[in-house]
């Protein structure tokens, strides 16, 4: 779990690197930079009392392996490289995973070929041990699954991420960086000498910034003068969960074959820890940053995401689908209905609640979904404006990627 102590010894405020976020993505970019820079004083600044309170702990726990992105982009190379990079650190350093495997199904004759073309992008994008399979494989894998074809992904992998990110942090803190919980950024200032950084727990002063803050990156950047044409759109996603007496209903993943036209999966089926079999999650536009239930309204967020043309735009190309989230969200006969296509055995008494999650969506000027990680660099920062799933499954990868920027525009050859 979490720690729930305010980290951080205060001994210095003078800093050569700072990375904002102490999320999973934050942390792994923060240890990868230590690793290169060893002699650098590197702090992460967080600003919950404890680390990976929002998107690292409420995502669907799974080590993805790069089938769905499209070839080149940075969310394959790096998924492919980051989930192999991140077994490897679980088995070096003690935190557990399962390569459980998971099926992606195809449930009528008119999804086949976008499971194909998923299939040919996974072989493309370098996933190993992908198979496309029949109904008679697919009820051996899932007895309970229906569908007419599927892809099997026996690399796919179940992890805790909280676990992921408390081991990333105590060996960043091992290497002699800081972690400074209760350290929301309130400004930025550019100096001579590099950034002034106002936080809940006093000014720090830096010569470069990491921006990783996940949910409110887009934010970080625009304190730090960055301009940029993506906005960051907070979507809540629901969960549900099987019943003790429902849960052999499903072994282990169970997801459908997602709509081309948007950056999420779909909702699915899907073990996680603890032996929890999880249903979701949905995709609605939240009222905040952190609006993890449907009353949880920020005046100003919301007005803020209305008054953008983005949004009304996103808004009129994709209205039948936010119709249909919200119609799922209110109503869960109908969810359960939609959730029998790929499991028919299960019925609307085997699902309760539980909980939810708010995932940071990027929108272009003319309403398009960004279905790409976006890292936008300056001349001593580098942000990392959008990175959600599969950044967690990426998350070493990314730091890399960050810290070989991060060595071609800082000047660190002096520290």
């Amino acid at each position: 779990m979490p720690k729930t102590i305010r980290e951080g010894r205060l001994s210095s405020r003078r800093f050569d690197i700072v990375i904002v976020g102490g999320g999973v993505v934050g942390l792994a970019t923060a240890l990868q930079l230590s690793r290169r820079f060893p002699s650098a004083r590197c702090v992460v600044l967080e600003k919950e009392d404890s680390l990976g309170r929002h998107q690292t702990g409420h995502n669907n726990c799974v080590i993805h392996t790069g089938i769905y992105y499209r070839t080149g982009s940075l969310k394959a190379r790096n998924c492919v490289r980051g989930a192999r990079m991140l077994k490897a650190f679980c088995d070096e350093n003690g935190v557990e995973y399962e390569d459980c495997g998971k099926v992606i199904v195809a449930t009528n004759p008119e999804e086949v070929p976008a499971l194909e073309e998923l299939h040919r992008r996974g072989v493309a994008n370098g996933v190993q041990g992908l198979r496309v399979i029949g109904p008679e494989r697919l009820r051996e894998i899932e007895p309970h699954a229906d569908g007419v074809k599927a892809i099997h992904s026996p690399e796919t992998a179940i992890v805790d991420y909280n676990a992921v990110t408390d081991a990333y942090a105590q060996l960043f803190r091992e290497s002699g960086g800081e972690v400074w919980t209760g350290a929301r950024v309130r400004g930025i200032r550019s100096r001579p000498e590099g950034l002034e950084l106002e936080t809940e727990r006093g000014t720090v002063s830096t010569r470069y910034l990491v921006n990783c803050a996940g949910l409110h990156a887009d934010r970080i950047a625009a304190m730090a003068g960055v301009k940029t044409n993506v906005r960051l759109i907070p979507f809540r996603g629901e969960f549900y969960a099987l019943k003790p007496a429902a849960k052999g209903f499903v072994r282990n993943l169970i997801y459908p074959v997602p709509d081309p036209r948007f950056p999420f999966l779909g909702a699915t089926f899907g073990r996680i820890k603890g032996g929890v079999i999880r249903s979701g999650p949905n995709a609605m536009v939240a009222g905040s940053r952190e609006g993890y239930s449907i009353t949880d309204l920020d005046p100003k967020e919301a007005w803020t995401i209305l008054s953008m043309p983005a949004f009304w735009r996103m808004a009129m190309r994709y209205w039948r689908t936010g119709l249909q989230e919200i119609y799922f969200s209110l109503s869960k006969k109908a969810y359960v209905k939609s959730m029998q296509k790929l499991v028919p055995s299960v019925g609307v008494g085997d699902l309760e609640k539980w909980g939810s999650g708010v995932r940071a969506q990027a929108i272009l000027p003319d309403g398009t979904l960004v279905d790409d990680f976006v890292i936008k660099e300056t001349r001593n920062a580098v942000h990392v404006i959008n990175a959600p799933s599969p950044g967690a499954t990426s998350s070493l990868s990314i730091g890399e990627y960050v810290t070989d920027r991060a060595a071609s525009i800082f000047d660190l050859a002096t520290v």
